[in-house]
């Protein structure tokens, strides 16, 4: 949870190990995060209890991958150093904002959630599902645009700062990663029924232009001479914190480099899931071509 420059001085100094030793609870984020597994467990448990069969690997995506990187994100030391280094933060963006998006969406919860809510709840979930807000929302060009604006938006303005002053927004952000990630993400990799959905070719080509953009972006925060957050970071107290340029540096330089190793990895995943709905389709016209066949046959021999 933030706590002020001072309080922050009792932080050791930053190391690979702290991250899994700095734990600590934001109160209203664990609470989410417990609610959104719970809910999603339950749903698996009563799609069961009546005899039907949900992947485990979706459970797996969404409870362990996805819900577990967020709270890993927000409870870990990655939490407890997002605001005394600027490059720690910079990883915990890149897992809100990609990673978590990516387990949460090959989860399908909406899927899981049409098969389990009552009827009258189901026609409410199906009703935002074609709203036209919903539809605008995830309309690809615009989903794409708020995931490029975003950061850039993030840290040169006065955002950042604002995050670095108060709790409330700090959390604030740290969902609207993840929000904005899954509304660009989660109709180019999901299995969801969702708005937003377009050919296997489009999606490979948006996922491909997120890496020239996290490139760009990277290089600009590395050879930004005015320090991001720069009035926070200069007036903490620890003795043992790097150069505030040198760490941002740095910083740029984790989002350049995970970006196109993240994106890349959605690239993979994408293709996997075209190469699959390929096969299908071939089986799927392998059957109706069977069928044909077989009632030219049956003609024949009448």
């Amino acid at each position: 949870m933030l706590t002020g420059a001072e309080e922050l001085s009792d932080l050791p100094p930053f190391s690979f190990a702290a991250i899994f030793t700095e734990w600590g609870v934001d109160p209203y984020l664990f609470v989410l995060n417990v609610w959104v597994a719970g809910l999603y467990l339950w749903g698996v448990y009563v799609l069961r209890s009546r005899g039907d069969s949900w992947p485990v690997g979706r459970t797996i995506s969404f409870v362990v991958l996805g819900m577990g990187s967020f709270y890993v994100a927000t409870s870990s030391g990655l939490a407890a150093y997002d605001t005394t280094l600027l490059s720690v933060h910079m990883v915990q963006h890149m897992v809100l904002s990609m990673a978590v998006p990516l387990f949460l969406a090959l989860g399908a919860p909406v899927t899981l959630a049409l098969r389990t809510l009552p009827s009258r709840p189901r026609r409410w979930l199906l009703a935002v599902l074609h709203s036209r807000v919903v539809k605008v929302l995830s309309f690809p060009p615009l989903a794409f645009t708020l995931f490029v604006v975003s950061p850039w938006a993030l840290y040169f303005t006065g955002w950042y700062d604002a995050s670095l002053a108060s709790t409330y927004v700090h959390e604030m952000m740290h969902i609207h990663l993840v929000l904005v990630g899954s509304l660009f993400f989660w109709p180019l990799v999901g299995v969801d029924p969702v708005p937003g959905r377009v050919s296997y070719p489009f999606r490979m080509i948006l996922i491909f232009l997120t890496l020239p953009f996290h490139a760009f972006l990277g290089t600009t925060i590395m050879d930004q001479e005015e320090l991001i957050g720069g009035e926070w970071y200069t007036s903490l107290p620890m003795d043992w914190l790097p150069d505030p340029a040198a760490d941002q540096h740095l910083a740029g330089g984790i989002l350049w480099g995970s970006g196109d190793i993240v994106g890349l990895i959605f690239f993979g995943v994408l293709f996997v899931q075209w190469v699959r709905s390929s096969m299908k389709e071939a089986k799927r016209e392998d059957r109706r071509l069977d069928r044909l066949e077989a009632q030219e046959r049956s003609r024949a021999g009448g």
